[in-house]
């Protein structure tokens, strides 16, 4: 059944119990059998073919994916940023219930939204980037209401459902009225089925236009058809390329007759008009007296009304009903979905993983109409395949590596559109949304084509490829000498590399010169590699060579002095900041195609590993941006791969739930999922054009991938793994893997890839001795705060303070000093504790105690000035907060409690009004594990 969400839904990934819940896997034949079932009437109810659509609505994965994951969370824009919405993967176009007008940096539909105000034909990548041509309905019961604002129906959550082929809302216009909207979709077409309370006037209105942007609609009485277009691109004031022939056309066509129509401007109608280009436009039409069922159809096109017309006719033609259009849409995520079978899941994680797959394969999405495609690059239509939503930065981590995997037949299209946008715009995109809108840096294309060259697409032009990624390489954008090429800068050329021309002559970006330098000298170092590569497999040796040489520029941004990547001025000076989206210890991790040379620089493995123990103990790990995603996977190259198989089970224990807020972070067009899905898996694409994976932790018993165009299933099985996230061993077909490493033709080449699984860690492809097994007693437990009110509604609720996360916190609302308090469940043996909180709001004075009964407590640590000076400057204060561990005598408790006494600001040296003091983690540990726990803290490290 679809999925049905509360808001008390939950399940974190948290401890990943053992129990095995498999899920059978779905064949083709038994698919289109559904699907027949539905288009071909049985002759009777027990006829063969409704059972066998019966078993296969049983046996699909699609039954787990819950579309309500990310449409919430803690902030207004830092959240999932998804919807609940239908259409096949990569759809042109997804239709989704509408709660809140979208724009930039807000989506159509927020789970706390009470009223539905239309259902809205979107092509809305992400939160952070603005719809184009987007088009809204909406049915009505009485007089006929044409303004968003006084449209909207309440509904609760309990009324609705969700699922990849459908989405079902019963609204109330009146007490004891319910209007039923039922929606669908394919590619380029909507289909609504909407059931009207009896005895009441029913109408329809179409949406074309907003406020401030100028539509059209016509209304076509005798063929039951709305139609018009929508010139608005919400990104329009961005990139060079104006697209001054840009609309999202529209066709609609109902299967009811129409009693009345007109058209309206905002909330004013003209009764009986049946054409208008206004702003804020709107059609409606009346249905006749006693109309209950009405089913509408909303076709849309980049090209012209007339396409629109055909995608329709072609798609979801005269006849076809909204069922049959349900299972087509249903049978292409089930030949997608049921790829993949897991045991060892529990319902919440099989939720979480498919979900996860149900937002990976939406993006990119066709731009092409049946194989034309309308340019923005140009303003002209061209035949062949197009694709957009390349939210680059972010997809090429590792999104593109899923799509490698399970899309492989859309591969090579997908690589062919960007060279199209090389051939119509001049340059590969950067963050296409129907063109270019120079967001975020770096020509992450490049990467994306090595990748695909790797990995064996040669579907597309090479030669053309190499000249695209070379002139990425080799030329810099214009005015680079005398624009900052900020972000979302205005008015600027295609951004390219912008700073390459001091790139070229330093080996670093000037940081005095161009916006974010310190990230694009890294990204560029990177991208020469990569560019490398493509100039190898072309042919071209000593272009390969050069570029290979200069992928070392990383190098030249290493400040020995400080054990941090540094942004440097044109003159060779260090300069503060010049980050994207992260800072100073997040960006020294960044250099994916040469980690051997990182950990060289930063003294060995060793010494590494002790660095990468305080970035995570300090919280600068941040899951919900892209630039941190690699970091855990970096100690498998240090030789202690047992903390990235530890971190892993953290980082997604902490980011990722079966809840509307159960993405920590934006999905940026499935870079957040794809991540979970790897890292579930158990591997990862730490240097993405490579073709090479780094062993992380699989978190389930066993996974099979039938992966499209390869000859046998892969098997992943991982025995124990739920309970044992530690790899004590793997071997592949039999032969011994004794490296954390997989090459991507291991995987598509199918068999046996076999775990053995341990609790504690191991010595397994490890080039030092593994601690001994130390566990956070507190990790999880209850946990309740004293004297303060829990931020939850910041983000910042008192359960942060054991989730292992330590780039999450507790916080309270007030600025009275709180305490916390947690239930270890039963009396045990204790003799460390580890205090981590937050570097600028801080306790200073405090006491760790310990109760049997949780009545009479004991004191067995005490702090009377917990701040120091390690860190601090980064921030730009002298004293801040710092991790402290306290060792003390073995003790009987059940009960642990931080009693604080006092805290002050960072930044102020009091506390501060309004919020109170933040904790990162509190650790409780047995006293057999001396020194560091598996958080790898210590005294006054930051």
């Amino acid at each position: 059944m679809p999925v049905i969400v509360s808001p008390g839904t939950s399940g974190a990934l948290g401890s990943l119990p053992s129990a095995v819940r498999p899920t059978p896997r779905a064949r083709a034949t038994v698919l289109l059998l559904a699907l027949l079932a539905v288009l071909i009437p049985p002759l009777a109810a027990a006829s063969p073919s409704a059972a066998a659509a019966r078993a296969a609505s049983a046996a699909s994965n699609v039954e787990s994916v819950n579309p309500f994951i990310g449409t919430t969370g803690s902030s207004d824009t830092e959240y999932g940023g998804m919807l609940p919405s239908t259409a096949p993967p990569f759809a042109m176009t997804r239709w989704s219930p509408m709660t809140r007008d979208n724009r930039v940096g807000r989506l159509p539909y927020h789970f706390g939204d009470p009223k539905i105000t239309g259902f809205i034909g979107t092509h809305q990548p992400a939160i952070w980037m603005g719809d184009s041509g987007y088009v809204a309905g909406m049915p009505g019961v009485g007089p006929v209401r044409t303004a968003e604002a006084d449209r909207g129906l309440p509904y609760s959550h309990g009324d609705e459902r969700s699922a990849p082929d459908r989405y079902t809302v019963d609204m109330h216009p009146a007490p004891g009225q319910t209007l039923r909207a039922e929606l669908t979709a394919t590619s380029r077409v909507g289909v609504l089925r909407l059931t009207y309370p009896r005895n009441t006037e029913t109408n329809f209105v179409v949406q074309a236009t907003r406020s401030g942007i100028t539509g059209n609609v016509h209304i076509d009485p005798a063929g039951q058809e709305i139609s018009g277009y929508n010139p608005d691109r919400q990104d329009g004031n961005l990139g060079p390329f104006k697209a001054p022939g840009f609309k999202g056309y529209f066709v609609a066509r109902f299967d009811t007759a129409f009693a009345g129509y007109g058209t309206a401007a905002g909330a004013t109608r003209y009764d009986g008009q049946a054409d208008r280009t206004d702003q804020d436009v709107v059609g409606y039409v009346r249905f006749p007296a006693g109309t209950v069922t009405v089913t509408v159809r909303i076709a849309t096109s980049f090209i012209s009304a007339d396409q629109a017309r055909a995608n329709l006719d072609n798609e979801v033609p005269d006849g076809q009903g909204f069922d049959a259009t349900a299972a087509s849409t249903r049978a292409a995520w089930a030949d997608k979905l049921d790829r993949v079978h897991i045991q060892g899941a529990t319902a919440d994680q099989l939720a979480i993983f498919y979900t996860a797959m149900f937002h990976a394969l939406q993006y990119p999405s066709e731009m092409s109409e049946h194989g034309r495609y309308y340019s923005a690059y140009d303003d002209k239509v061209h035949n062949g395949v197009s694709y957009t939503g390349y939210s680059l930065w972010d997809t090429f981590r590792a999104e593109n590596a899923f799509l490698t995997l399970f899309a492989p037949e859309r591969v090579d299209d997908m690589a062919t559109s960007m060279l199209q946008d090389y051939q119509q715009g001049g340059w590969l995109p950067l963050w296409k949304n129907i063109t270019e809108t120079n967001i975020m840096e770096g020509t992450n294309a490049d990467s994306i084509i090595a990748e695909d060259i790797a990995k064996g697409f040669h579907g597309f032009d090479l030669d053309l490829a190499y000249r695209a990624v070379r002139k990425d390489a080799m030329t810099p954008p214009d005015d680079d000498t005398t624009l900052w090429y900020g972000d979302r800068q205005q008015g600027t050329p295609v951004e390219a590399r912008a700073g390459l021309t001091t790139y070229l002559k330093n080996g670093w970006v000037a940081a005095d010169h161009t916006a974010e330098a310190g990230t694009r000298t890294l990204d560029y170092s990177y991208e020469d590699w990569a560019v490398a590569q493509v100039a190898k497999a072309t042919g071209n040796t000593a272009d390969a060579a050069y570029f290979s040489n200069r992928s070392a520029n990383y190098k030249k941004q290493y400040n020995a002095a400080t054990g941090f990547m540094q942004a440097r001025n044109l003159d060779g000076s260090w300069a503060d900041g010049a980050w994207t989206e992260g800072d100073q210890w997040v960006y020294t991790n960044d250099v994916l195609h040469d980690v051997p040379g990182l950990i060289a620089l930063k003294g060995g493995d060793a010494s590494y590993s002790d660095w990468l123990d305080g970035y995570f103990a300090g919280g600068h790990n941040n899951q919900t941006n892209e630039p941190s995603h690699h970091v855990p996977y970096l100690y498998d190259y240090a030789g202690r791969p047992w903390r990235t198989q530890q971190l892993v089970r953290r980082i997604a224990g902490s980011n990722y739930h079966n809840a509307p807020d159960g993405l920590s972070g934006n999905e940026d067009c499935g870079q957040m999922s794809a991540w979970y899905l790897f890292s579930a898996m158990g591997f990862y694409p730490v240097n993405p054009a490579s073709g090479q994976y780094v062993v992380g932790s699989p978190f389930f018993d066993k996974v099979t991938l039938d992966l499209p165009g390869t000859s046998r299933p892969l098997v992943i099985s991982s025995p124990n793994a739920p309970s044992s996230p530690y790899v004590q061993a793997l071997s592949l077909n039999g032969r011994a893997i004794t490296e954390p490493f997989l090459r991507h033709e291991d995987l598509t080449g199918g068999g046996e890839l076999d775990f053995t699984m341990n609790t504690a860690p191991q010595a397994w492809s490890a080039t030092t001795t593994p601690p001994p097994p130390s566990v956070d007693l507190a990790l999880d437990r209850p946990v309740r705060m004293i004297n303060g009110n829990p931020a939850a509604n910041w983000g910042k609720p008192t359960e942060n303070a054991v989730d292992g996360d330590p780039s999450t916190m507790a916080q309270s609302t007030g600025s009275t000093p709180w305490s916390l308090q947690v239930d270890l469940g039963a009396t045990t043996t204790l003799g460390r504790a580890v205090v981590n909180p937050d570097w600028e709001n801080y306790p200073v004075s405090y006491d760790v105690e310990v109760s049997t009964g949780g009545t009479d407590w004991t004191t067995v640590a005490s702090e009377a000035s917990s701040g120091g000076t390690t860190g601090c400057a980064e921030h730009g204060v002298t004293t801040c907060g710092q991790i402290h561990t306290y060792t003390f005598a073995p003790t009987r408790a059940r009960y642990v409690r931080l009693s604080v006494n006092s805290w002050v600001s960072a930044r102020t040296g009091a506390p501060a009004d309004g919020y109170g003091w933040a904790l990162r983690e509190f650790e409780v540990y047995a006293p057999t594990a001396a020194g560091r726990g598996e958080t790898g803290t210590s005294v006054g490290r930051r």
